[in-house]
């Protein structure tokens, strides 16, 4: 697709295709700096470079002691090489040069005097009086880490789309880095709708009212998955204030979500209201993926619009995958999630149709004489949380596949 054409509604479309339009049609948010201790979680908006080099000087990974290496050609068990002890390296100072036939005590993370090339553990040695007699044989660098080994000064240390986890702060804090440029984090709005649902804290219902579950469990996700979450609130079944409610909270938020609405029916606005937002408006109208068919994905006003289907497991299939992969844009993420799998055995056949991706909810059980990790379907209707509860994971059956049978080994992925 080429940026500038008018953009073609997609019906039924390809999961895989979605995730592509997904890409081409929304970008990542503007960068803003932070402080390095409050920009964990954040993606990098550029390739950040070493000013230094990293480690600054030779030092030793264990303790030991420092040594020329060459001079400990031909130690063994029964021929030691032997060194004159020159003293200690403190830690946190600079070392003091050897002369040939001496080395120095080095502790981990110590500075290795000039003329020395490794270190000599200190369990390989004895030491008796000033004299050290070494049982090992070095190789140049052996238990040393050398100046610049880690990063040389001038070269990238951390790529754009970086996310920024504890390693890469403390990273960055090692070389003197204290603010970075990072995308900003994305906001998403949030609305229910349908007449029968209500706040997910009323203590009573009504007669034919359901509470709304979706709300929490998307905004749990949300946050998982590094977004800021607004709830709207649930939208009646009335155009007109559908239509304002959205139109005022899109000028608030990057990213829009539904729950319900998407659904065949003569009271379904979600489609009419995308529609309405801005341009190009909506881009998909429905998905080839079981649970979550009835999804529809637009664009207004530069910002991405998702229209999830109201049944809970449906709602929070779709957004684990398509929500995610919007949030990641947005998020300035340039390499794919990948979700943590287990392999395990499956338990019961599980049928599908071709041309359709279809999500199964597995639980999976610890065999308790073979200790073989299985892979058991849980089975129900959409609007069943409860056996979106019970399951630990799901397993994709592709489409080109009409099921899957018994005893076949399956990746399972783990629910968050």
């Amino acid at each position: 697709m080429i940026r500038g054409e008018p953009v073609k509604l997609m019906q039924v479309s390809d999961p895989v295709a979605v995730l592509n339009l997904i890409k081409e049609e929304f970008k990542a948010l503007p960068a803003e700096t932070l402080a390095i201790e409050l920009a964990g979680g954040r993606y990098l908006a550029g390739d950040l470079k070493s000013f230094e080099d990293v480690p600054g000087f030779n030092r030793s990974t264990v303790d030991g002691y420092a040594v020329a290496a060459r001079e400990s050609f031909g130690a063994g068990e029964s021929v030691p090489a032997m060194f004159e002890l020159a003293g200690e390296v403190l830690m946190g100072k600079s070392a003091p040069s050897i002369r040939p036939g001496q080395c120095r005590l080095v502790h981990t993370g110590g500075m290795l005097p000039e003329n020395t090339d490794a270190v000599v553990m200190a369990e390989d040695t004895e030491v008796s009086g000033n004299l050290v007699n070494s049982f090992k044989q070095l190789a140049p660098g052996e238990n040393v880490i050398r100046r610049g080994e880690d990063l040389k000064a001038g070269t990238t240390a951390l790529e754009a789309g970086q996310l920024l986890r504890a390693p890469e702060i403390g990273l960055l804090a090692s070389i003197g880095i204290t603010a970075v440029a990072v995308h900003r984090q994305p906001q998403i709005g949030f609305f229910s709708s349908g007449d029968e649902l209500v706040a997910y804290s009323s203590r009573q219902l009504e007669a034919g009212q359901i509470r709304d579950s979706n709300a929490p469990a998307i905004s749990y996700l949300a946050r998982q998955y590094g977004a800021g979450f607004k709830y709207g609130g649930i939208l009646p079944d009335d155009f007109a204030v559908f239509l304002e409610k959205s139109r005022a909270i899109l000028e608030e938020v990057d990213f829009l979500v539904f729950s319900g609405g998407s659904s065949v029916g003569s009271r379904d606005f979600t489609a009419r209201t995308m529609q309405e937002l801005g341009k190009p408006g909506l881009l998909v109208e429905g998905i080839a993926i079981q649970p979550g068919k009835p999804t529809l994905l637009a664009k207004c006003n530069d910002k991405p619009v998702l229209g999830l289907p109201g049944h809970p497991i449906s709602a929070l299939n779709i957004f684990s995958i398509f929500g995610r992969a919007i949030i990641d844009r947005l998020a300035g993420r340039l390499t794919e999630r990948l979700m943590p799998t287990l392999s395990a055995t499956l338990a019961r056949n599980v049928a599908s149709r071709t041309g359709r991706t279809d999500y199964v909810r597995v639980k999976l059980k610890r065999e308790e004489t073979s200790g073989e990790l299985t892979a058991v379907p849980v089975f129900g209707r959409s609007g069943m949380l409860r056996t979106l509860a019970e399951a630990d994971g799901l397993l994709v059956v592709p489409p080109e596949k009409e099921g899957l049978s018994a005893g076949e080994q399956v990746e399972v992925y783990l629910w968050e």
